[in-house]
């Protein structure tokens, strides 16, 4: 299919030149508020869940007395806490082809790279990568490729959606294919929303325009404003739920949470709802990238934290994803900061579930290679109760609708009661036995702190887990 019409393309470079206003940024990061009442307002304001703005942002992100620093962690963890609950959302990426067009410095799929073996899974692959996720307890992935794919292109997508959503394994299958791909014109859009998928996932790298130019040296990618306009046409076609996110590492960390805060304003304004979620990706060394080894604007433990804990204040409502290129010990700090979904188990290779993880073939190294039984059993010892829930989706609660739930506390009728019921299937179904002890003591402790009438519910649905029923959500 022709990848947008001469007019779509200039309509959208136009476009483009608009969401980000650096100009702006540097001139809210020069003016930042330095002194304690300042910051504690900030707080304050973030606290009665009010969410920030640029100016918010920017004192934040310029503390370093460590009192203030703690008020922040702790502003976060209670904003979190409150909207969120003790639910953490558990998903694999679904690693599909590492064929790519693109000559992006930081990345291993790179076009130019000679180390990488490259390989587009058949859908007899697919499947049995499926069928493995299922069979390790997941209900959720997100699906991933090199932005270039095989002869029969942009199709080789849908029908591996159309696949994923085909496998059964006892009683599991895959509820929920989100997807991370290149972007595509409206009308590709369309047919994508038609397969049925969750959210669709992309990431602008960078905001940071000359940066932006400088690591991304050949392929569609070079094209800032197609890329940053992708959530416009995603959204346009119908797919009201979609995230966002940077590769922390690129481009000063400060200058990147103030321009996808712009980005976020932006989509506000267009679309009414911002996107479902936001990724804080850190680089990490690849294969065949001398950049991957040496960021050019690396970013410590602790300003990753402040970037998590600034981002769950700034969007009090957006989920906040974590992946595994972070060590176990970021990502159970980060839980309480802020972060509301974590991948589990993730190979980063077409076919790495099948076979031993290659890191000639993988995108990133990663930080965190325990398997999903390991994180879940982390996780809920934590105090967390592992979410595998696909309702929202399916029964139309996203964008607006989804946002209407959220901003008065209502959403939390719904998330934590199936939050609970798809753990017990888990741990039903798939967990060993120190697992299922672990979780079961997670489960009592937050019965215990629901009100009366959503405990009911969901001693109800997990009543009829344990009894046989599969999939029970509300």
């Amino acid at each position: 299919m022709k990848r947008s019409t001469d007019s779509e393309t200039r309509a959208y470079k136009e476009l483009g030149n608009t969401i980000i206003d650096e100009k702006q940024i540097e001139v809210a990061l020069a003016d930042r508020k330095h002194d304690k009442t300042a910051v504690r307002e900030v707080l304050a304001k973030a606290r009665a869940l009010q969410g920030l703005d640029l100016s918010d942002m920017a004192t934040l992100a310029h503390i370093s007395d460590p009192e203030l620093l703690g008020e922040l962690f702790d502003t976060a963890t209670k904003v979190k806490e409150s909207i969120y609950g003790k639910r953490l959302v558990l998903f694999a990426p679904l690693y599909i082809s590492n064929l790519c067009g693109n000559e992006c410095l930081y990345c291993a799929f790179r076009a130019k790279n000679k180390e990488l073996k490259r390989r587009a899974l058949t859908q007899e692959e697919i499947a049995a990568e499926t069928g493995i996720l299922i069979n390790q307890g997941h209900k959720r992935v997100l699906l991933v490729a090199g932005e270039a794919y095989p002869g029969e292109g942009f199709s080789y997508i849908l029908k591996s959606i159309k696949t994923v959503y085909s496998v059964k394994s006892g009683q599991g299958n895959i509820r929920r294919v989100n997807v991370n791909i290149a972007p595509l014109s409206v009308d590709e859009f369309v047919q994508l929303k038609g397969t049925g998928i969750g959210t669709f996932q992309l990431f602008q790298e960078t905001y940071h325009r000359e940066t932006y130019d400088r690591v991304h040296r050949g392929g569609k990618k070079r094209d800032y404003e197609w890329r940053i306009t992708a959530m416009h046409r995603a959204m346009k076609a119908g797919i009201d739920d979609v995230g966002i996110g940077v590769l922390f590492g690129l481009a000063d960390w400060r200058f990147e949470i103030l321009a996808l805060m712009q980005h976020i304003r932006h989509l506000e304004r267009e679309f009414g709802v911002g996107p479902h979620t936001i990724s804080v990706p850190r680089m990490e060394p690849a294969s065949g990238s001398r950049l991957a080894e040496q960021p050019p604007k690396p970013v410590d433990d602790l300003d990753f934290r402040k970037i998590v804990a600034i981002l769950r204040l700034a969007v009090p409502y957006t989920g906040i994803i974590m992946s595994t290129r972070e060590t176990p010990a970021m990502r159970r700090e980060t839980f309480a900061l802020g972060v509301s979904q974590i991948s589990a188990g993730s190979r980063t290779n077409p076919g790495g579930y099948s076979t031993d993880e290659d890191f000639y073939s993988e995108q990133f190294c990663l930080g965190d290679h325990r398997p999903l039984d390991e994180v879940v059993n982390d996780a809920a010892s934590l105090g967390y109760i592992p979410s595998f829930c696909t309702a929202c989706y399916r029964l139309g609660r996203t964008g607006r609708d989804f946002m209407d739930l959220a901003k008065p506390g209502d959403i939390k009728d719904h998330c934590n009661p199936n939050a609970l019921s798809t753990f017990v299937e888990y741990l039903t179904d798939y967990a060993p036995e120190g697992t299922r002890r672990a979780g079961e003591e997670a489960i009592r402790s937050v019965l215990a702190d629901m009100d009366e009438r959503t405990q009911a519910r969901s001693v109800t649905m997990i009543q009829e887990v344990r009894a046989g029923r599969r999939d029970v959500f509300c």
